[in-house]
């Protein structure tokens, strides 16, 4: 021990110092609600011993390194063995890093539709903070990095993860929790059951306009139904409109919430909300190019007939749109065409008018009753896995939010399905790193410039 001890050089004390004081911190991090994880300071000596006295040969293959110029040989040279095991090493040290820093710090996030437009646009990539609201140890522990739940289909598809070992829920302690105004990425809730040819719309929604007893049997149309752990289901990408303790409703697109007997509060106005417009002109054609000016993107740009065009836009966009001598009318689409919301063929609620409702907070008791059980019996079935009956008091165990899109007309969220339990919270978009425009070429605004390292919230 001694002559090993003499032989670790600065170097190493310095790197053993350095790692050794990162997993304390972790451990720490991991252990503060939960001190049974200080057993796992039980590794420390491995970690030291890594770099330092070298008990466990981690490197065993690096006696075949084949000499180098100016280097006498080395009899026990095998060139194949060491570059196949150097390379094993790098991949296997790079996945281990990239897991631990994917769950625990941060997410590279994709936006893949317009439910935000124009806050967050489609083809912005997010860094996302997982520390902010506390990053959540995996239910699914064994997983590959950066796939969700699915091997590529060029890697033969199929379940990227292991159901087994499967953790139950904690969350490490974060310096906030999701608030009012604050777009989050979350696990999409209504996605633990999954109809692998038809993801959209979820499961629930197909099985109330066809029938449980279609979707489960018409493979042909439907796929294959896999079920998935919270933190294998897709992410999503909302703003927090509701916290827990509120009540909301949706007065003609306008979010009211109220705590306990205060009163009903407006949403504050955002500049980024979108509702759908027909807009009407004498017969003169407005142009790709034009309405793109005004911010209405290729994907959005919808003529219905001649004179006749459907397409969602802020405030800002619709004043501008107004001054345009050709246009006749400019009227917000009406509400019959957002389809059937949450608690489905349950109320005469609709996507423009909704509510009220009251968001649960952990801890709460709450009488249930003949018209509040299809709202929360969700939740007693698949978040909390206990029993729910008309005429009880139900305790919460978590807290609940709403969450809804920006672009309020094109946006499947807590309307169409529900509360989103603090379990499923990823994290919190922090700053856009990366921004394409599809619809144009590479040397000709293919990226937005303008949007590199834009803060995601506001």
């Amino acid at each position: 021990m001694k002559e090993r001890l003499q032989k670790v050089t600065r170097k190493g004390w310095i790197a053993a110092g350095i790692w050794c004081g990162i997993y304390i911190a972790f451990i720490v991090w991991l252990a503060w609600d939960d001190p049974a994880s200080l057993g796992w300071l039980a590794l420390l000596p491995v970690i030291a011993d890594a770099f330092t006295t070298k008990y466990i040969n981690w490197s065993w293959w690096r006696k075949y390194k084949p000499a180098g110029k100016g280097e006498p040989e080395n009899p026990q040279a095998k060139p194949g063995l060491y570059t196949l095991c150097s390379w094993i090493d790098a991949i296997v040290f790079a996945l281990i890093a990239v897991y631990f820093i994917n769950l625990y710090i941060f997410q590279n996030y994709q936006i893949p539709s317009s439910s935000l437009e124009k806050s967050l646009r489609v083809g912005d990539f997010l860094f996302v903070s997982k520390m902010s609201y506390g990053a959540r140890v995996p239910n699914t522990p064994l997983s590959m990095p950066l796939m969700q739940h699915t091997w590529p289909k060029w890697l033969g598809g199929g379940k990227s993860y292991f159901d087994n070992p499967h953790w139950d829920y904690k969350r490490l302690r974060g310096w906030d929790s999701p608030h009012k105004g604050d777009i989050v990425v979350f696990n999409f809730p209504a996605g633990d059951t999954v109809c692998l040819k038809m993801q959209n719309p979820d499961y629930y929604t197909l099985c109330h306009y066809y029938g449980a007893q279609v979707v489960n049997k018409r493979k042909d149309i439907f796929g294959d139904i896999v079920v998935r752990p919270v933190d294998r289901r897709e992410n999503y990408v909302k703003r927090c409109v509701g916290e827990p303790g509120d009540s909301l409703k949706v007065v003609n697109n306008l979010v009211w919430t109220k705590v306990m007997n205060e009163d009903w509060q407006v949403e504050p106005s955002l500049e980024g909300v979108q509702l759908n417009y027909l807009v009407r002109t004498d017969g003169h054609l407005l142009s790709r190019t034009y309405l793109d000016k005004i911010g209405v993107s290729h994907d959005d740009q919808h003529q219905i007939e001649p004179g006749l065009y459907h397409f969602p836009m802020t405030e800002k966009m619709r004043a501008e749109l107004e001054k345009n001598p050709h246009v006749v009318s400019v009227e917000v689409e009406p509400e019959q065409a957002g389809g059937a919301v949450y608690p489905l063929g349950q109320t005469d609620w609709t996507r423009d008018n909704y509510g009220p409702i009251y968001i649960p907070r952990k801890g709460d008791r709450l009488l249930i009753t003949v018209d509040n059980y299809p709202i929360y019996r969700r939740i007693a079935e698949a978040y909390e896995f206990k029993p729910m009956r008309i005429g009880d008091e139900y305790e919460f165990d978590m807290n609940y939010y709403w969450m809804q899109g920006d672009n309020r007309h094109n946006s499947a969220d807590s309307r169409y399905w529900g509360f989103v339990p603090e379990d499923h919270i990823v994290g919190r978009p922090a700053f856009i790193w990366l921004s394409i425009e599809k619809d144009k070429p590479w040397f000709r605004g293919h990226i937005r410039w303008n949007r590199l390292g834009k803060a995601a919230q506001k």
